[in-house]
C-alpha cells in the first residue's frame, strides 16, 4: 500500500505559502516552461496525462481546453476555478487554498496561457474566508513579481486573475450557475448543450470560457514540468483514472483528513490510512460526497478507487467525500439529513427538483417520525425516478441518488422503522448519526 503526494506534499510546510517558499520547492518552473512552448503543446501534454476533472464529474481535461477557438474573433478569452466546494463531506479544495495557493495561481496561468485567456476568476465558497485570504496574498505576490499581469516573464502574454466570494449557495457549484452568480445574475443553472452552446464557446458574458475544479488547476503544474507520460504512469492499474486523487475521509475513523492516493487504491486501504473505524465495524460508505450512492461494508472490500471501478460497486468517486460509518449509525436518519440538505439547497427553478427534493424530505420525516406507512419505500423509489435524469441541471440528481441507492442496499432498515412506527424513535437523541 502506497499513499502517493504531490498536491499535499508540502501543505504542512508554512513556507510554502510564500512565492520564495513556493520557488525554493520547486514553484513555477512549469510556468517558465510553458511560456516557452506552443499553446497546442501545453494541451497536448495535458492529454498524454489522462488527467480528468476532479470537482466529481470526471470529464477529460484537456477535451474542454481544446474546445476554446483556436483564434480569438474579438470575444475574450475568460480561466475560472470552481472553488464552491459545496459537497457534503468533500473539504479537499479548501486545504489547498489555504495552505498551496500558489499551485492553484500557477496551474490557472498556465491554463490562460494554452487557451488565450485574458483573465481568471476563483469563485470561492463564501465560508472559505482563510481560503480567500491565502489566494489573496498569493495573486498579489505573483503581480508584484512580474507573474501576472503585463507581459508574463517577458513572454509577451498577459494574464489577470480576480477573486469572487460566492453566498454559501450549492447550486452555485453547477458551472452555469456559478457563471451567472458571478456576472450578478441569480444563481440558477442555465440551458446546456445541444439545446445551447458549450462554455468553451459560450460561457461568461457569452465569451468563450474554460472552467476547472481546483484540483484539477493545481495538478497542471506537474504535469507540464514533469511530462504527461510520466503522469500516466500513476493508476496505470486502473482502466482509465490517471494520476492522484484526495479524498476528504471523515465519519466513523480514527484519523480524518485529507489523504491523497494514486488510483487504483482500494477503500479498504483508504480505510486502513486514515486510521481504521472508531467506535465499532465498518456498516457502510459514501465514498465520493453526499450524493454518490451509499454502499455497505462487503461492498467496500470490494472497491477500487477509480472512475470506471467504482461503477463496478454501484457507485463513484465524485468529488472524494468520503464517509465512513460504522455499525451503531442509523442509515435511515442518515439518509433522512441528506435528504433534508437537497431540499433546503434546490434552487426552484425546475418543477422536478423543487417539488421532487421536497416530496422525498415530506415522506423520509414521516418515517423517521415513525409515521410511515405501508408502501413508502415503493413512492419514494418513484420519486426519486422522476426526479432523476430529469431536472435542469444535476442537483436532481444529488438528491435522488442518496435516497434510492439507502433503499437498494439497505431495505430492512426503512421496513423496520415503517413496520414498527413510534417504537423506534423515542426521542431525539436516536436521531443522531454518531455512536
Amino acid at each position: 500500500m502506497a499513499e502517493y503526494k504531490l498536491l499535499l506534499e508540502h501543505s504542512d510546510d508554512t513556507a510554502y505559502r510564500t512565492l520564495d517558499g513556493y520557488r525554493k520547492k520547486g514553484g513555477y518552473k512549469a510556468l517558465e516552461k510553458a511560456v516557452k512552448m506552443e499553446r497546442q503543446a501545453i494541451i497536448d501534454e495535458v492529454k498524454a496525462s489522462g488527467l480528468r476533472g476532479r470537482g466529481g464529474a470526471g470529464f477529460p481535461t484537456w477535451i474542454k481546453w481544446n474546445g476554446l477557438p483556436k483564434e480569438k474573433v474579438g470575444k475574450k478569452h475568460y480561466v475560472v476555478c470552481n472553488a464552491d466546494e459545496g459537497e457534503p463531506g468533500t473539504f479537499k479544495d479548501k486545504q489547498l487554498m489555504e495552505e498551496t495557493p500558489f499551485l492553484l495561481v500557477e496551474g490557472m496561468t498556465i491554463a490562460g496561457f494554452a487557451t488565450q485567456g485574458d483573465a481568471g476568476f476563483i469563485y470561492i465558497r463564501g465560508e472559505f474566508i482563510d481560503a480567500a485570504k491565502a489566494l489573496r496574498a498569493a495573486i498579489d505576490e505573483a503581480y508584484a513579481a512580474g507573474l501576472l499581469g503585463k507581459n508574463i516573464l517577458g513572454s509577451g502574454r498577459d494574464f489577470d486573475l480576480y477573486i469572487h466570494m460566492g453566498a454559501g449557495s450549492y447550486e452555485c457549484g453547477e458551472e452555469s450557475a456559478l457563471m451567472s452568480s458571478l456576472m450578478g445574475e441569480r444563481g440558477m443553472p442555465r440551458l446546456k448543450f445541444p439545446h445551447a452552446p458549450l462554455p468553451t464557446i459560450s460561457g461568461l458574458w457569452d465569451s468563450p470560457t474554460l472552467i476547472n475544479n481546483v484540483e484539477t488547476y493545481t495538478c497542471v503544474p506537474f504535469i507540464v514540468n514533469k511530462g504527461g507520460e510520466w503522469y500516466q504512469t500513476l493508476g496505470a492499474a486502473t482502466k482509465n483514472s490517471r494520476g492522484t486523487k484526495i479524498f476528504s475521509v471523515s465519519g466513523h475513523v480514527n484519523k480524518p483528513g485529507n489523504y491523497e492516493i494514486e488510483f487504483g487504491t482500494t477503500l479498504n486501504e483508504l480505510l486502513e490510512m486514515s486510521g481504521g473505524m472508531k467506535g465499532g465495524k465498518l456498516k457502510a460508505c459514501v465514498p465520493g460526497g453526499s450524493s454518490v450512492p451509499i454502499i455497505d461494508a462487503e461492498m467496500c472490500g470490494r472497491a477500487v478507487l477509480g472512475y470506471e471501478e467504482m461503477s463496478d460497486v454501484k457507485s463513484m468517486v465524485g468529488s472524494g467525500g468520503c464517509m465512513f460509518l460504522n455499525e451503531h449509525t442509523c442509515i435511515v436518519s442518515f439518509i433522512w439529513r441528506t435528504a433534508m440538505f437537497y431540499a433546503q439547497e434546490s434552487c426552484g427553478k425546475c418543477t422536478p427538483c423543487r417539488e421532487g427534493t421536497k416530496w422525498m424530505l415530506q415522506i423520509m420525516e414521516r418515517i423517521v417520525a415513525g409515521n410511515g406507512q405501508p408502501g413508502d419505500k415503493e413512492l419514494l423509489l418513484e420519486v426519486c425516478s422522476q426526479i432523476d435524469g430529469r431536472s435542469f441541471c444535476g442537483l436532481g440528481d444529488a438528491a435522488a441518488w442518496p435516497v434510492a441507492a439507502a433503499i437498494r442496499v439497505f431495505p430492512e432498515e426503512f421496513d423496520y422503522f415503517i413496520a414498527n412506527g413510534k417504537s423506534m424513535v423515542k426521542s431525539s437523541k436516536d436521531l443522531m448519526l454518531v455512536p
